[in-house]
């Protein structure tokens, strides 16, 4: 087993893993601080990653994934992350991120909608002014003052996503549609969504402290709907609207 150090978020969190190639995955966030969290995984903890795995395949009607070990035992250290990062007023939110011009926005939908997609389209739109935050599992810090995106190792399977972290300015659900349409919407509007798509630990006070992040995230944040195809007028008419 292997021991190293790492920053995420601003927390400094020191990972013992089984395998090497967790720490290949966490290449690029590596720090010499003293850790305020400390995690070392097990075998019965990985098997759990299999097990859930094929228990969320079956309610979703698809196959499990039968990851690697290595890839699972990634999974295992994120979860304790994401179980503890909530005590500190940052929570995992599924979703792609890109910062245009020093401001992020974040787009989430159901599994399939295209939120990569259409992140794609804005780099294409914006070229070198869009910075890709994180494609899949990005940490946001809940503050008083506003809320911070922070990129992390789990970028999605295209692995796009930076050691970055940028003021959110909005949160953007997809929907499908021919035509291209934005609108703001409500916390009420977006708030199922939003649960949906952070993740809930089990652990009761984390727990409930990721509800209030969500009602602080919902009011501090713009929120928007979009109904886009899959053309770059799609980034035009979502940039347009979202960039203030």
């Amino acid at each position: 087993m292997m021991t190293k150090t790492y920053k995420l978020a601003g927390h400094v969190i020191q990972i013992t893993a089984i395998h090497d190639e967790v720490h290949d995955y966490w290449a690029g966030f590596e720090t010499d601080e003293a850790p305020e969290l400390t995690i070392t995984t097990t075998p019965e903890e990985i098997a759990y990653e299999t097990q859930r795995d094929i228990e969320t395949a079956a309610k979703e009607g698809r196959k499990p994934y039968y990851l690697p070990e290595w890839n699972l035992e990634t999974l295992s250290v994120y979860r304790k992350i994401c179980c503890w990062m909530p005590l500190h007023d940052t929570i995992l939110f599924h979703g792609s991120a890109i910062a245009v011009d020093g401001q992020a926005f974040l787009f989430t939908a159901k599994s399939g909608t295209g939120k990569s997609t259409h992140t794609s389209l804005w780099r294409e739109l914006l070229g070198d002014r869009a910075v890709m935050v994180n494609d899949d599992k990005p940490l946001l810090q809940v503050t008083d003052s506003g809320v911070i995106i922070h990129g992390t190792p789990y970028m999605g399977k295209h692995n796009l996503g930076s050691n970055i972290a940028v003021p959110l300015k909005a949160i953007c659900i997809l929907t499908r549609s021919e035509e291209n349409h934005i609108e703001r919407i409500t916390k009420a509007a977006a708030y199922t969504m939003l649960l949906q798509q952070t993740y809930r630990p089990q652990n009761s006070e984390a727990m409930r402290k990721t509800l209030s992040l969500i009602d602080k995230l919902a009011a501090m944040t713009e929120l928007y709907r979009l109904g886009c195809n899959m053309d770059i007028s799609a980034a035009e008419t979502a940039y347009n609207a979202m960039k203030g």
